[in-house]
């Protein structure tokens, strides 16, 4: 193997040979590696460490007995670079020490860690390039595998290559959006190779090579297994390939003297190899380091580099000695590690070891499981918490304090993403402790936020409502909270639904000293049925802050209240400052949420080009931190954007996925967006009746209430009016124009007018189509002006005034042609023709910028900002290698040479 050459493998081998050949020319890249156990993963992992040249290697392994504490797999692997540490910004060391024990558990977002793994490898690459392996990757803990998924998505320039190496059957690692390359059998020529360095009568070689099936491991192993038995058949029965390998080692293992077996057994157990542990424990159990010997000389453990630690040469060998080991030496084992590891350091371990030589109830190992996974939530490690909280619960000897700890790991569960098994350990909770209003409460809103997470929108709401109900009047404040979320919930199933909710939410007896207190009034406006105007969105939260804080949650809630109100300066004011400060604290899990009211704000100020970049960077999040919600609702808002440009593949295919991720009986959450999006594209390529019938979709239940189908009323009343069915406009109109009333808002008032204009007859649309361009705010709301300043050119040009008609449609052009609108700017370049004026052909859109990616926009003005690449890398969750590859790939389609040009230059260049 010193040449890194393998049998039957040249695909696989060249395909890790380009991964390597990318890195040394500073492209990232990952693969995962998939297949049954024997299959050859970890040979191809071998192989690319021995081809991988001058690049440095780190490895790290999966350990099954280790899932339960947080971090332990990404902490085996990343100890050879924790020399790097320094050279991170602060909050992302602080995170990884937390997460491995080395500094203060600060309780920091998830994903901070992430971005943290990704900063050190990017460090730890240094120009030379780093190949990191992970094998058993299904055995990664939840945290671990979190943290090194984040970091292989976002990686771009940093000449990183991770390969991950996961088993078929056992565990699970999911990850979507990696390459993965599945390995198959070896082919029979390849196999026959294999099989002939052991001397074989025929019918035995023909027979072994049929059941190994290609399987490198059992070709192998196998002829090893029926040598040692001194048989040259199979025993009878047929038994599936993995059972009959862990068969053949058992056997070898089954040839060793007791004491021997006796410390394979406690590696097998405990796993991390480490030798003074095992060798502890072993003389518990009457075996000293010299009974190894034997293991050794088999070839079934290996010793590491600096003999501090062993480890089997196969799982395979480990599973068969733990997995026929008789139950009762297993336990001895286990209280022998537990004697081992009694040292503070090493409580989380000794817990788990305690727990696993338990039989029966036992509250001081109950106890020291909970102290475990609260720790494990501090350090983020919410998998394993809900583990260890679950363990500790069947531990428990009274009732309520096994509903309480069950409670625990459900909501462990939920912020772990575990919805299924958080919704099961809910669902148990909750039939033990039927007369506890809190620990119900609790576990309502488990079940709610469960069901809203798959979709299950009404599920969702009636835990809430149910919830709320039991805490009314003994904890109005907890009851609120609920509903605040009901609120949420009931956005999604309908108009009648969110009028029942905020009256119940209105009804609450609130104390004036409770924070959610202005809160309230300001939802309840939601309400079309409601005629009080909402006052501004800075007074609520100033009378928040004088009472104290809410949720981020509830801030969010708010936003998208103010926006539904028409209070879109102040929504896009608080969203951007909550934006701030998930980006300063690494909360990139939380930021597309508030991304996207950023996104909407920019839609509806026209800021087409901010809203492609905010939505573009929040959608990535999203597919990188696999929230289905935000993925719907950005592919939806993306589709607008398309829709306005003209570009008809993209807007439908963006569309398609928006609308892809609706559960049973609820619309996807990016339905309404998807609809306006497709029935702005048809209107904008003169399909007027298609449009039509899109935007009126939007008039009906369950989205009629939805911010969308009232921004677009006006869309529907022009698609209306250009079929020649202006009476299918009235209705609409009627209620665009209530809401308007109720916002009070120039801009929505010159809608409002356009919409009239569009109606009147004769001469009256000219004073209509006047007052709006006059009420329209030109700059603030460029896009706006220019659909009115169309409809207005167009009117003038019918009524043979020519002349005139040109200004508003140059007025109009000049910004359709800015925003890269393609088929709004032929039509009023159309109409100009008409009119008599010049062609004077397209103008480019958004200045020098307009050929930046929306991720090199993104940079590009942070940079002229002053931010350094460490800084823009930390806000925008990058490597600082990555953001320096965007800025040089920026600068010559700016045509500037350096940062400082940059500065110089940024108001020239559109920045």
């Amino acid at each position: 193997m010193g040449s890194g050459e393998l049998h039957g493998r040249r695909s696989e081998e060249e395909a890790i040979a380009a991964l390597l050949a990318g890195a040394q020319k500073g492209t990232s890249s990952s693969l995962v590696l998939r297949g049954e156990p024997g299959i050859g993963k970890t040979a191809l992992l071998d192989h690319a460490a021995a081809v991988a040249g001058d690049m440095r290697v780190i490895r790290g392994t999966g350990v099954e007995f280790e899932a339960e504490l947080p971090f332990s797999g990404l902490q085996l692997l990343l100890r050879p670079v924790l020399g790097s540490l320094a050279a991170l910004p602060g909050p992302q060391r602080e995170a990884l020490e937390g997460a491995f024990g080395l500094g203060p558990a600060g309780g920091s977002e998830p994903m901070l860690v992430g971005l943290a793994v990704l900063s050190l490898l990017a460090e730890h690459a240094d120009g030379t390039g780093l190949l990191c392996l992970v094998d058993d990757a299904q055995w990664l803990d939840r945290a671990s595998r979190d943290a090194l998924l984040f970091a292989a998505r976002r990686l771009h320039a940093e000449g990183v290559v991770m390969v991950f190496a996961a088993r078929d059957g056992e565990g699970a690692f999911p990850a979507p959006g990696l390459p993965e390359l599945r390995l198959a059998g070896l082919a029979p020529e390849a196999a026959a190779a294999l099989l002939d360095r052991h001397p074989l009568a025929p019918a035995v070689r023909y027979r072994l090579l049929a059941e190994a099936g290609g399987n490198p491991l059992a070709l192998l192993e196998l002829p090893v297994a029926l040598a040692a038995e001194g048989g040259s058949t199979f025993s009878p029965g047929a038994l599936p390939l993995t059972d009959r390998l862990r068969l053949a080692f058992h056997g070898q293992v089954g040839r060793m003297p007791e004491a021997c077996q006796s410390l394979l057994l406690v590696a097998a157990a405990d796993e991390t190899g480490e030798l003074a542990v095992i060798l502890r424990a072993g003389t518990a159990l009457g075996a000293a380091v010299e009974d190894l010997s034997p293991a050794e000389r088999a070839g079934l453990v290996l010793h590491d580099a600096d003999g501090t630690a062993i480890r089997f040469r196969h799982p395979l060998i480990r599973a068969a000695v733990y997995q026929r080991a008789p139950i009762g030496r297993r336990l001895a084992v286990h209280r022998a590690l537990a004697a081992a590891l009694g040292s503070p350091e090493h409580a989380d371990r000794r817990a788990w070891h305690l727990a696993a030589a338990a039989t029966e109830v036992d509250e001081e190992v109950a106890a020291a499981l909970e102290r475990t996974a609260d720790r494990a939530c501090e350090r983020g490690g919410y998998e394993a918490a809900a583990a260890a909280y679950e363990r500790a619960a069947r531990l428990s000897v009274e009732p309520s304090t096994r509903a309480h700890r069950e409670v625990l790991a459900a909501e462990a569960a939920l912020e772990a993403g575990d919805l299924e098994r958080a919704r099961a350990l809910g669902d148990r909770a909750g039939r033990r402790l039927d007369e506890a209003p809190t620990v119900n409460v609790r576990i309502a809103q488990v079940r709610a936020l469960a069901d809203f997470w798959q979709g299950s929108y009404a599920a969702a709401h009636r835990s809430l409502l149910d919830g709320a109900g039991l805490v009314r009047d003994t904890d109005p404040g907890r009851a609120a909270m609920l509903l605040v979320q009901a609120v949420h919930t009931s956005w999604y199933l309908g108009e009648r639904q969110l009028a029942a909710t905020l009256d119940r939410l209105a009804a609450l007896p609130l104390e004036d000293a409770d924070p959610l207190a202005p809160v309230v009034p300001y939802l309840v406006q939601l309400d079309r049925g409601r005629s009080e105007r909402p006052p501004p969105l800075g007074d609520v939260l100033a009378a928040v802050r004088r009472r104290g804080r809410v949720p981020d949650q509830v801030l969010m809630i708010l936003c998208g209240a103010a926006l539904a109100s028409g209070q879109d300066a102040d929504a896009y004011e608080l969203a951007t400052a909550l934006a701030a400060e998930h980006r300063a604290r690494g909360g990139a899990g939380r930021l597309p949420t508030v991304l996207f009211f950023m996104a909407e704000g920019e839609v509806f100020a026209g800021r087409h080009r901010d809203a492609l970049t905010t939505a573009t960077e929040a959608l990535q999040l999203a597919r990188d931190t696999g929230q289905r919600q935000w993925i719907s609702q950005f592919s939806s808002v993306l589709a607008y954007l398309d829709a306005a440009r003209g570009d008809e593949a993209a807007c439908r295919r963006n569309a398609e996925e928006g609308l892809a991720a609706a559960a049973d009986g609820a619309v996807s959450p990016g339905a309404p967006w998807a609809h306006w999006s497709l029935g702005l594209l048809d209107l904008g390529l003169g399909r007027a009746e298609t449009a039509l019938a899109r935007f009126e979709r939007l008039t009906r239940e369950p989205m009629r209430h939805h911010i969308c189908a009232t921004r677009s009323l006006p869309d529907l009343v022009e698609s209306a009016v250009r079929v020649g069915a202006p009476e299918r406009a009235a209705e609409p109109l009627a209620r665009f124009e209530q809401w308007a009333g109720s916002v009070r808002r120039p801009w929505a008032d010159a809608l409002v007018l356009r919409c009239r204009g569009l109606l009147a007859v004769g001469d009256r649309a000219e004073a209509f189509y006047a007052q709006a361009l006059e009420l329209h705010d030109r700059d603030g709301r460029a896009l706006e002006y220019a659909r009115t300043a169309l409809l207005y050119g167009e009117w003038l040009r019918r009524a043979r005034r020519k002349a005139e008609a040109r200004g508003p449609l140059n007025d109009a052009l000049e910004v359709f042609d800015r925003l890269g609108m393609r088929p709004w700017a032929e039509r009023a370049r159309g109409e100009l023709t008409a009119a008599g004026a010049q062609d004077r052909g397209p103008r480019p859109a958004e200045g020098a910028a307009a050929d930046l990616t929306p991720q090199e926009l993104q940079i590009t003005r942070l940079a002229v900002q002053g931010l350094s690449n460490r800084d823009i890398a930390a806000q925008l969750f990058l490597s600082h290698r990555t953001v320096g590859y965007h800025l040089y790939k920026a600068y010559p389609k700016l045509g500037v040479a350096s940062r400082s040009e940059l500065r110089d230059f940024a108001d020239r260049l559109g920045l």
